[in-house]
């Protein structure tokens, strides 16, 4: 009777295990989409987040009376839509995923190295005048304009089998946090950082792109 208790008790215990195992390596491959890991989709993040960044170091400039509300507004406004807009490429990415496979790690290097070399380019261009305001009118055309490389992002996540409800919880954290130190990097150091945070957002989104068609082409990774 003891013996039959501790048998069902162990098999009971080793069924919670195998179970507890299945759902840990299941949401891995989800993250890793079997491709693009939660690294991958951090450095991405990282990249992205450097528009929002200069603008933010913009905002916190224009600042007279800096609060947290500011840096929050910010952080608030630019995570969201660069969390939205590659949830919004990958939706319009899944629907033509099966046709260029053979050419989807092509599609990703040429994405990220145009977007990568764009945010290169802006940061040798003439320094725009900040708007003070931090209203919606003024703010949601901000995040809108500093998150549409993210809705091409969106279109390559597609390609790689990203879970991406995973992948924009990282991209809009990471963004928040990133924009929200911008804000007060920008009124305490002015726009003496903007530039530098646009080239190297351009060279890591043009570096991951590199990494990418590597893997696929066999010669890293």
């Amino acid at each position: 009777m003891f013996d039959t208790y501790m048998q069902s008790c162990y098999n009971l215990n080793m069924m919670k295990t195998i179970r507890l195992v299945c759902t840990l390596n299941s949401h891995v491959f989800l993250l890793q989409g079997g491709r693009m890991g939660f690294l991958e989709i951090l450095i991405i993040g990282v990249g992205l987040s450097m528009d929002a960044f200069a603008v933010s170091i913009c905002k916190g400039l224009s600042t007279r009376m800096l609060k947290l509300k500011h840096a929050l507004i910010c952080g608030g406004y630019f995570g969201f839509f660069q969390g939205f807009m590659p949830f919004l490429g990958y939706v319009l990415g899944i629907q033509f995923k099966d046709k260029i496979e053979s050419i989807d790690h092509w599609i990703a290097f040429i994405l990220l190295a145009l977007i990568g070399i764009n945010m290169i380019k802006e940061a040798f261009e003439d320094e725009e005048t900040c708007n003070t305001e931090f209203s919606p009118k003024v703010m949601i055309p901000l995040a809108i304009a500093t998150s549409i490389d993210a809705l091409a992002i969106g279109v390559t996540f597609a390609f790689f089998n990203v879970n991406i409800l995973s992948a924009v919880s990282i991209i809009a954290c990471t963004t928040f946090v990133i924009s929200m130190i911008g804000v007060k990097i920008g009124h305490v150091f002015g726009m003496k950082y903007k530039s530098k945070a646009e080239i190297a957002g351009g060279i890591i989104l043009i570096g991951m792109g590199i990494k990418i068609l590597l893997e696929h082409l066999h010669i890293f990774g």
